[in-house]
């Protein structure tokens, strides 16, 4: 492999392009008119345009980003994630182009990315499954039907959903019929199909995921897990690895889980096997996603290992690096996804200027970004400016260097999750390791929790301001005009 295109953007393009540099493969970038002067596309090799700001005029233009690989002689595609890395339609038209995809055939691709055909393929490894069906229901007396035989409180959820579109809870016999048409219209017009199917509500659940990878040569390794259970929308904000509940007997069984999960769909590369883990310590799957993952970092950082690497290395023919045997957990890492959202009015976007951007280092500090300062958040894509992963030596000193590099870490512009990661890794409850997917529900919501919250948000600014200060009494002995340093007071200001 002498070339690949990275069909991405932001900080995953970057994450791809150092690993390739670093295995002295040529980089080719793509970019939408949002992101003409992106990072990755001044890292990349070679860099090409695929259209206007909007995802479906730029990075999902697939057949232009076939022709520029045929083009310039690409023989790999990075897919990252998002975008087409989960596109089955895709990865068929690579493949027939004679492209390797870096990432599971299209066939593993539609087994696992329909959360039935992934559960029926599953269920016959002996894959825990949360008790419900595993049919498509249309039908809503008999979908009723199902419910009190499972047992409410039960799920609607969409077969082909993610990221909580399509999923109803409903709580009895009453609201069932007004849940599930609500669950099908969504469905329908976030998927273009309302195929819907009941589940059990597991009461107090903790998102636990497992970190799988095959080879070619049917050699399957599960990398340990991370715990996602901090999650806004659905979406998470705060992982780590290891998990503080794991015993070292549930890790290997839910690992052996994970990897029967790649036999049952004949999986290649690296994917993510997600499970549900109940208050009693039973775990259910719940799926499979297809692709790298945005977390993967905590994971290389107690692993030592370069997950792209081996995504490369596996794409080529090669034999997994480590198998079973050789993989061992060191230390604990933690990451905080920073997002350009204001958090104590319920996350929303907050678009605007990095006016200042200045990361956090230092020992065991790791910055996964897409922006530098100066450079606008584009509203077209997620918000997400970076994530900032640190190690330690155990759970604790991991918590408290997080803590640490929050404070540290320095944007002023937008609003951002920098402040909520801070009252995480703070809160007793996280700390403790007795918290669930309920976290944000349970802890984020009284007046008194938002106060401090923002004071930590002023505390920041405070930093900020005295840096500003210092900066000035810089500029004092140097040579500038006062329209000059106003001008540079004005633009740290805001």
């Amino acid at each position: 492999m002498q070339k690949v295109l990275i069909a991405n953007r932001g900080e995953i393009a970057r994450r791809v392009i150092r690993t390739l540099k670093k295995m002295n493969i040529a980089t080719v970038a793509v970019y939408s008119d949002a992101d003409r002067n992106a990072p990755h596309v001044l890292e990349a090799d070679e860099a090409l345009y695929l259209g206007a700001s909007p995802s479906s005029e730029s990075y999902l233009k697939q057949d232009l980003i076939l022709d520029y690989c045929k083009q310039l002689n690409v023989d790999g595609i990075h897919p990252g994630y998002g975008f087409l890395s989960e596109n089955a339609g895709f990865a068929k038209k690579v493949k027939a182009a004679g492209i390797k995809l870096i990432g599971p055939s299209a066939e593993s691709m539609e087994i696992m990315g329909d959360k039935l055909s992934a559960k029926q393929a599953v269920k016959k490894f002996n894959v825990p499954l949360v008790p419900g069906v595993d049919e498509a229901i249309s039908d809503v007396n008999e979908a009723k039907k199902i419910a009190t035989e499972v047992g409410y409180p039960i799920l609607i959820k969409a077969s082909a959903g993610g990221g909580g579109k399509g999923m109803r809870l409903v709580q009895n016999n009453d609201e069932f019929e007004e849940q599930m048409m609500m669950a099908q219209n969504e469905a329908r017009s976030s998927f273009g199909d309302d195929a819907v199917f009941i589940e059990k509500f597991v009461d107090k659940p903790r998102h636990i995921e497992i970190q799988v990878f095959a080879d070619q040569q049917g050699n399957v390794v599960y990398l340990f897990e991370r715990e996602c259970s901090v999650q806004r929308r659905h979406q998470k904000v705060v992982e780590e690895a290891p998990s503080a509940i794991l015993t070292p007997e549930l890790r290997k069984q839910m690992g052996e889980a994970a990897v029967a999960v790649c036999k049952a769909c004949n999986y290649e590369g690296a994917g993510t096997v997600e499970f549900l883990l109940d208050a009693s310590l039973n775990f259910y799957f719940l799926e499979m996603n297809t692709r790298l993952q945005v977390e993967h970092p905590v994971t290389e950082e107690i692993t030592g290992l370069d997950l792209v690497e081996w995504q490369v290395r596996v794409a080529k023919g090669e034999r997994l690096p480590k198998l079973q045997d050789e993989l061992k957990i060191n230390g604990h890492a933690v990451e905080i996804r920073v997002y350009a959202e204001d958090t104590l009015n319920g996350f929303t976007p907050d678009i605007g200027t990095l006016n200042r951007y200045r990361i956090p280092s230092g020992r065991n500090v790791r910055v996964d970004d897409a922006f530098l300062e100066g450079m606008d958040i584009p509203i077209y894509y997620d918000p997400m400016i970076a994530k900032l992963v640190v190690w330690g030596e155990t759970r604790e000193i991991a918590m408290d260097r997080a803590i640490e590099a929050i404070d540290n870490y320095q944007i002023s512009g937008v609003k951002t999750t920098l402040d909520f990661g801070k009252f995480v890794l703070k809160h007793p409850a996280f700390r403790s390791g007795d918290f669930d997917t309920n976290f944000i529900k349970h802890y984020f919501q009284d007046p008194n929790i938002v106060n401090s919250a923002m004071k930590d948000e002023e505390d920041a600014l405070v930093h900020a301001i005295d840096d500003i200060w210092n900066d000035l009494k810089k500029l004092k002995s140097t040579e500038y005009t006062s329209q000059e340093i106003g001008s540079s007071w004005k633009n740290r200001m805001e």
